[in-house]
């Protein structure tokens, strides 16, 4: 049985962006890297957190997604859960079936 590669998708709110990134920088051996793309998030769970945001009726959030081996996602998880409790961040996974660089 292999290692099935993941893409872990994490919804940061603003707040916490350059913390997260940081944290995940720190994690050298489970991450390799992450890319990053600017979000605007909608839905009754959704806290709205500035007078901006209320105004503009929705958080603004980052998408971080990582790609990792389903192991390395499952310690990268557990990991986050302890630094980054109380903090509602939101994160699915779903399978990769191919990863690579075109050079």
């Amino acid at each position: 049985m292999t290692d099935q590669p993941l893409c872990l998708t994490l919804i940061v709110p603003h707040q916490l962006r350059d913390e997260v990134f940081d944290y995940l920088a720190e994690q050298g051996d489970l991450v390799s890297g992450f890319t990053a793309s600017h979000g605007a998030g909608h839905g009754a769970d959704v806290r709205l957190h500035s007078a901006a945001e209320r105004v503009k009726g929705h958080a603004d959030q980052t998408a971080v997604q990582l790609i990792l081996t389903q192991t390395a996602a499952g310690s990268l998880l557990e990991r986050l859960r302890a630094a980054f409790a109380g903090t509602r961040l939101v994160y699915w996974t779903m399978p990769v079936t191919e990863f690579g660089t075109i050079e």
